[in-house]
């Protein structure tokens, strides 16, 4: 059990920082979590910093975390995903918040985080606490992305001394070997809105972000708290026509790309009638099943601390 009561010190409000040394640290944010210790204490935290040893770690820590105030997390967008699951199997959730510095930083634009550490720890201290929408996968939690298919795989795939050295330009790497291999066609079934669907798809996403994959503006008008979520299903299977889509989705609006079809709604049932070839991608890692039937809806249960400017503008009510 962690209890932040059991550290020395006169307490006002106790915050824990949980931190993964693999997902891009770099030195120098070492130096400014350490600059932070009088940073807390003028906004009146007693804080501690807790490294992960082992994947599920920071999921375990926060599960049976005791007597604290705010989590943040440091580390990518695995690491964010890992205490948010923790969090929603406590009786009594705490109040998170996520510093990305992973490869790919889908969520900095969604939260309002730049690249300055300390600013970053700031703006949280001073922000709001906010109930947005997690969308859970079969009952599992997902911040920000979920998908099937056509290069969703490359982020668990990609090695990650590859990720470490390279950062970006690993994911890409793989991107364009995939990108030359025959496009696996998913025969599904699915239900939105209402309405009943069915096709083959090469590619399905399922988020609640404005960047994906390090592309910015990836949809429009995205919002953390409007009870909704994106749907993306991909039709494309001959190359020459995915590399048009994907040039297009640089210069235009995603809902003017041919053979893409896209649902925003709360409840998403999928069937797959053929074998799925790798499994689904939650947050940039694997998540390990092979199941036929899905089912999307979102957990509005989680607060979290966010900057004032990105409540302003990334949700639809400021309270």
């Amino acid at each position: 059990m962690y209890n932040l009561s059991d550290f020395e010190g006169d307490i006002i409000k106790n915050v824990l920082i949980i931190y993964n040394p693999n997902s891009g640290l770099k030195k120098n944010i070492y130096k400014n979590l350490n600059k932070s210790k009088s940073l807390f204490e003028y906004y009146g935290y007693k804080y501690h910093y807790i490294e992960t040893k082992y994947s599920g770690h920071a999921k375990k820590i926060v599960k049976e975390l005791t007597d604290t105030d705010l989590v943040i997390s440091v580390g990518g967008d695995g690491t964010f995903n890992e205490i948010v699951s923790g969090n929603i199997e406590r009786d009594k959730p705490i109040v998170l918040s996520h510093i990305p510095v992973g490869t790919t930083n889908d969520l900095r634009s969604l939260f309002g985080i730049g690249k300055d550490i300390l600013k970053n720890i700031e703006d949280i201290l001073t922000g709001s606490d906010k109930q947005i929408d997690i969308c859970m996968l079969n009952n599992k939690p997902f911040v920000y992305v979920s998908g099937f298919g056509k290069f969703v795989s490359l982020s668990y795939e990609t090695p990650r001394q590859n990720k470490a050295k390279y950062g970006y330009l690993a994911y890409l790497t793989s991107a364009i070997k995939d990108f030359f291999k025959d496009s696996y066609m998913y025969d599904i079934e699915f239900e939105v809105n209402g309405e009943k669907h069915k096709g083959k798809y090469s590619l399905g996403i399922i988020s609640n972000a404005n960047r994906i994959a390090g592309i910015n503006n990836f949809y429009k008008d995205v919002k953390l708290d409007d009870d909704t979520f994106e749907v993306l299903f991909c039709s494309i299977e001959k190359r020459s026509t995915m590399l048009k889509s994907l040039f297009k989705l640089g210069i235009q609006d995603i809902t003017k790309v041919s053979g893409v079809e896209l649902y925003r709604t709360n409840k998403l049932k999928i069937k797959f009638n053929n074998k799925l070839k790798k499994p689904w991608t939650i947050d940039g890692e694997k998540y390990p099943t092979k199941d036929k039937y899905y089912e999307i809806t979102i957990n509005k249960n989680i607060m979290f601390r966010i900057s004032d400017k990105a409540i302003k503008e990334n949700c639809v009510s400021s309270y």
